[in-house]
């Protein structure tokens, strides 16, 4: 084993019923347990999401409502699954983004704690992206099969670069055409939270990300205005979310 482990490290990934962190829910959970020694367990889960499959969802992990009727509701096994992670960190593919984050709202919504704090979060994917070129270079051979010549130069990199986002934009359905919503695409933040409701600004403090107060500090919002903790509270967002409103919350009174 090549990786050099202190403590047990649990990779681990989920299907779920859809991608809305907040709303969807687990259908299946599986573990891999590495230890120091390199040994290691697995466990694997079929959880009763307690709502219907989106047909779209199924189709991709091939886990339908029929498949899972029996099954136990994620809250009958979530004492197992902090069992198996407990004392260990957390890997996974993309799952800084997705996997995580929902995984401690199952946790949550099951009345069990999850601490981030307590945690080494090691993803795959990341890896991969910082590693494999990732310049203009290898985009523009990826996607319209061409050399830059004169890289470097800032015409040809504009012109390249441009033929790359026309490319992208022509070769994926699912992202838009329109600027406006390509921006918000493209653009990335670095956030208190796991879903990104609470940025983090150039001074390290954490800023709203959305609504009235967009772009301001949570901690001075919540001295001036108490009544829009409560509605975050009672709001449709995140579990993690509320809980990192209401540590800075409780940070406010100080």
């Amino acid at each position: 084993m090549n990786l050099k482990l202190y403590k047990p490290l649990c990779i681990f990934d989920l299907e779920t019923t859809g991608i809305n962190v907040g709303k969807d829910r687990i259908v299946e959970i599986c573990i891999l347990k590495v230890n120091p020694d390199a040994s290691r367990e697995s466990k694997t889960w079929r959880v009763n999401p307690e709502m219907p499959i989106p047909l779209q969802a199924s189709e991709i992990h091939g886990i339908y409502d029929e498949d899972i009727k029996d099954a136990p509701t994620f809250k009958e096994i979530a004492s197992k699954v902090v069992e198996m992670i407990t004392g260990a960190d957390l890997g996974g593919f993309n799952s800084n983004r997705f996997d995580v984050p929902l995984l401690a709202e199952e946790l949550l919504r099951a009345g069990l704690d999850f601490d981030l704090t307590r945690f080494k979060l090691v993803d795959a994917q990341t890896i991969y992206h910082k590693k494999e070129p990732r310049n203009l270079g290898a985009a523009y051979q990826f996607y319209c099969g061409k050399t830059i010549e004169n890289a470097h130069s800032a015409e040809a990199d504009v012109m390249a670069t441009f033929e790359v986002l026309d490319a992208q934009v022509g070769k994926y359905d699912d992202i838009p055409k329109d600027i406006n919503a390509l921006s918000e695409f493209t653009f990335h933040n670095k956030n208190a939270d796991l879903a990104g409701f609470i940025g983090i600004n150039a001074n390290d403090v954490a800023v709203f990300n959305f609504g009235k107060y967009k772009g301001q500090e949570v901690k001075e919002v919540f001295k001036k205005d108490l009544g829009y903790y409560g509605w975050l509270q009672n709001a449709d967002f995140p579990l993690y979310t509320k809980k990192v409103f209401t540590k800075i919350q409780l940070s406010s009174k100080f």
